[in-house]
């Protein structure tokens, strides 16, 4: 059975997407900016027929474009956590992914995928203390997500008690973009 890869996302929408980033370069440039990533992966992902990709979007009732074989589904109501908890939901092996880390592909999807056929969770960790994917399998906590400090250097720890009684794998180490010192550091500006 395949995997599910979901990329998590905003509708891109001026002043709604890349806050923090749209503080340094402005709104447009932040949209513009989240437009191309959003393309781009989607595109990268929709290539790939090792698994199935659904962008899960916010908020409810907003359209992207996707080729013919991606499904768009509404991330629904909640908070970051529950939300992403219902996105991960979808299936049996699940991946969720932002759409700011400009260096991922599909051999980083299909990396989580693997791994979660010996843990029960895999997670990509990210140079500012958050994780760039998160994937669980069939063994998951009852409440993945609570108590996480989003947004700061202790997102993945915080999560990752959340997983204390389950086995755990981690990927790569990436860099995601929320802020122009992140666009910097990548060269991207």
């Amino acid at each position: 059975m395949k995997g599910l890869a979901i990329i998590f996302a905003r509708a891109p929408r001026l002043g709604t997407v890349k806050r923090r980033l749209a503080r340094d370069i402005g709104e447009r440039a932040a949209l513009r900016f989240h437009q191309a990533m959003l393309g781009s992966l989607i595109r990268r992902l929709a290539r790939d027929r090792r698994f199935e990709t659904v962008v899960a979007l916010t908020p409810d009732g907003a359209r992207v474009r996707v080729p013919a074989r991606i499904r768009v589904v509404a991330q629904g109501r909640g908070d970051l956590g529950v939300r992403m908890s219902r996105a991960l939901a979808r299936g049996r092996r699940a991946v969720l992914v932002g759409c700011d880390i400009p260096g991922i592909g599909a051999a980083d999807i299909a990396a989580g995928l693997r791994a979660l056929g010996r843990v029960d969770a895999v997670f990509g960790p990210a140079a500012d203390g958050g994780y760039w994917l998160v994937g669980q399998g069939l063994r998951r906590p009852g409440r993945p997500f609570a108590g996480v400090r989003w947004s700061t250097e202790h997102a993945l720890a915080d999560t990752l008690t959340n997983f204390a009684r389950h086995r755990v794998a981690l990927l790569r180490r990436m860099r995601d973009v929320d802020t122009v010192a992140d666009l910097e550091a990548m060269g991207l500006r």
